[in-house]
């Protein structure tokens, strides 16, 4: 029976076991440029036995960036400071892979620690926001953005067309299309912020264009032996759940149909007043209905629980592989312990030799 600590094979690519590290933003950067910071940071959380880590949402633009301390792959002096962690990762025994993402409307914010809100009009440090339609977020995101032009639609399309190519020319193995989270891809998708009146807004399949053009304009440099996937909010809570399930899922099978290879079951944020029943594993039976309707290898994150509970989705097939945040935060070695939670009597082997030896040396004391 498949469990979380069984191989995940998928294109050209092994994950040693259903454990995927969730992008998680780090804001430590400067003008998108991986520094120290990212060099210890991911190598550590390979090192603690994960199948696959995600870098963080990287921006495919300077527009793109949440916060000036997000990172970038806009130019090639980016894509080559990342090749050194790429390499890192992968020998440390995880799959490397990126989430390229554009912030749109939510762009131009402080860091959370510093706010979590919009940079102010007069300070330089802010810049111009775009969306599908000049309708702010709401609550600390309060700037109008501009309403794209298709001049502007055509340009970060091909944004993400020059990001996936540097991401593969520098050896990343699994890359992730950021389509949630209230960011411009979703942006496009929600009619809470698109009401745009012509082809890319009104209908559903007028308002999945951006999403669909760009995963196949990306599918066209992306190696067929290297997984391409998505992040997509498919649920908002804001009362209108089974209809934009319903209409995700219909997207997600023209996903699937156009080279996406699996799947990121994640939230909307389109709007600040969703009422989001934040408990363990709530979005799993999503993630298990989009599984079985789209045909799609699936993840989800979100208070996914204990091992043994986690372990419980992979055996049941509700999900192929666990995204995990915040536990990797308070222990890179999130994998190990999970392992020794579920009675693995080899749960040392997953880590790198010399943790492995001393580990089972003190324990065999």
């Amino acid at each position: 029976m498949t469990d979380l600590f069984s191989p995940y094979a998928l294109k050209g690519e092994t994950l040693r076991n259903r454990i995927a590290v969730s992008p998680m933003c780090q804001y430590m950067a400067r003008d998108g440029m991986v520094n120290d910071w990212h060099s210890v940071h991911y190598p550590t959380l390979a090192r603690g036995g994960s199948g696959l880590v995600v870098v963080e949402a990287t921006a495919v633009s300077p527009e793109g960036r949440i916060t000036p301390g997000c990172l970038g792959l806009w130019n090639d002096a980016q894509a080559e400071a990342f090749r050194p962690l790429v390499h890192a990762i992968r020998d440390a025994g995880a799959v490397p892979g990126i989430q390229i993402a554009h912030a749109g409307r939510k762009a131009s914010a402080n860091r959370p620690w510093e706010g979590d809100d919009h940079i102010a009009a007069d300070d330089p440090r802010g810049w111009e926001t775009i969306a599908p339609s000049a309708i702010a977020f709401g609550a600390s995101l309060p700037k109008v953005p501009r309403a794209m032009t298709m001049a502007d639609i055509t340009r970060v399309r091909q944004d993400f067309v020059a990001a996936a190519v540097r991401a593969r020319d520098v050896g990343f193995g699994w890359l992730m299309l950021h389509f949630a989270h209230g960011y411009l891809g979703q942006s496009f998708l929600s009619p809470h912020s698109n009401q745009r009146d012509d082809n890319y807004g009104g209908s559903l399949e007028n308002r999945a264009r951006f999403l669909v053009e760009t995963l196949r304009d990306v599918r066209t440099v992306w190696p067929e032996d290297r997984p391409l996937s998505a992040r997509l909010g498919m649920i908002e809570f804001d009362g209108q759940d089974e209809q934009t399930l319903h209409d995700a899922i219909a997207v997600a099978k023209v996903f699937r149909e156009s080279g996406l290879d699996f799947l990121d079951v994640s939230i909307g944020f389109s709007t600040p007043t969703a009422k989001i029943p934040w408990s363990p594993a709530f979005m799993a039976p999503v993630a298990q209905r989009v599984r079985r309707e789209t045909g799609l290898p699936v993840a989800t994150s979100w208070y996914l629980g204990a091992a043994p509970a986690i372990d419980g989705l992979v055996r049941e097939e509700k999900i192929d592989l666990a995204m995990i945040g915040r536990p990797f935060l308070e222990n890179p070695h999130w994998p190990y312990a999970a392992a020794r939670a579920l009675g693995r009597e080899d749960a040392a082997w997953i880590l790198p030799a010399p943790y492995a030896h001393w580990l089972a040396r003190y324990r065999s004391a």
